[in-house]
């Protein structure tokens, strides 16, 4: 197997690139080790469309989602935030009518953030998206865990930097690089969501937002997750327990949160019609032992210059987490994107 550009790794910033390096016409191959694209991005599918399980939100002054969603033929629509907001404290006690919609603003995606996958992915030829098909080694290309290896004469790691540090490179990259692959923190790696989805969204005819904060667990920040016009209805919450306490507990951490929800919004929160557990760091493809505590914040912009110079070699990682700007998110992932596109086609970046 044989390609002009190899790019090892199936996300929003990775699918962006492939996109962009096929419309100009450069050969190129997707290679993705789980059995589905997306990445950091996944949903719950229901009847009504998915309920995100990643990331559920963009802002306003990301230009570059905004012109992805319009490109695609997406429908935006804003975060809901009428209603009152709730409080649990330590003890378990709801108290409503308490804080501020902390998302109010932001924008979401009918049917999950998975649209914008499978809207760059239909753009690209199935035979060159490869799925189920882990890396395991870099040199004049790429080397599959399978044994199987595809010739490139540039290759793009569009995965978490501490995932790209575990490959064989051939020759092996010089010690800085290395270094500086493993020192960059994956970017929510460490996060579990919980999601309920329900016949209809009952909080919201009682007057409450969807929105809570919890010091009493195991959810510790709640929303709103419902689609437009409430279809489908849903709630999710953060999970607040360590990813190291959590572990194996998946069943009893979301029999705690349904509880919780019930506590927060009512017994009818008890009887949901679908739940899903999403524990991002028992992913092998997400996350590294060391991004199992919580990051210190969004990731520092740009790529650090030892990761730079791989460039000269063909070697070249385009993930949110080295991103220009607004590191870590998705505009993140499409400015890492655009960067790179901009450096193999040598074109200026568009702001």
């Amino acid at each position: 197997m044989r390609t002009e550009v190899a790019i090892v790794g199936g996300g929003l910033a990775g699918l962006a690139l492939a996109d962009t390096l096929h419309a100009a016409g450069v050969d190129v191959r997707v290679f993705e080790a789980r059995p589905r694209l997306g990445g950091r991005i996944a949903v719950l599918e229901t009847p009504e469309g998915g309920v995100d399980l990643g990331p559920s939100w963009f802002w306003p002054g990301q230009p570059r989602m905004a012109r992805l969603v319009a490109e695609l033929g997406l429908r935006a629509f804003p975060q809901h935030a009428a209603g009152d907001i709730c409080f649990e404290d330590e003890r378990g006690t709801v108290h409503r009518g308490m804080g501020f919609a902390s998302m109010e603003g932001a924008f979401r995606i009918e049917g999950g953030m998975v649209r914008l996958i499978e809207g760059l992915a239909a753009r690209l030829p199935r035979e060159r998206v490869h799925l189920s098909a882990p890396v395991a080694g870099v040199g004049e290309g790429v080397v599959l865990e399978g044994g199987g290896r595809c010739a490139a004469g540039h290759v793009v790691l569009a995965l978490p930097p501490r995932i790209a540090a575990g490959l064989t490179f051939t020759p092996a990259l010089p010690p800085e690089a290395l270094g500086a692959l493993d020192a960059i923190p994956t970017w929510m790696a460490g996060q579990a969501k919980f999601v309920a989805v329900y016949a209809r969204p009952f909080w919201r005819a009682a007057g409450l937002s969807g929105d809570a904060m919890s010091r009493a667990g195991p959810l510790v920040e709640i929303h709103d997750a419902s689609g437009p016009e409430a279809a489908p209805a849903a709630l999710f919450g953060f999970v607040g327990v360590p990813a190291a306490a959590r572990a194996g507990r998946g069943d009893a951490i979301a029999e705690a949160a349904l509880l919780q929800f019930g506590r927060i919004f009512g017994e009818e929160a008890l009887s949901p019609a679908a739940t899903a557990l999403m524990d991002w760091a028992a992913q092998p493809a997400t996350a590294t032992e060391r991004d199992l505590g919580p990051p210190g914040g969004h990731p520092a912009q740009g790529l650090p210059a030892p990761l730079a110079r791989l460039a000269e070699a063909g070697l070249h990682i385009c993930v949110t987490e080295t991103a220009p700007e607004m590191g870590g998110l998705m505009e993140g992932a499409l400015a890492s994107a655009e960067r790179t596109a901009a450096q193999m086609l040598g074109s200026a970046p568009r702001s």
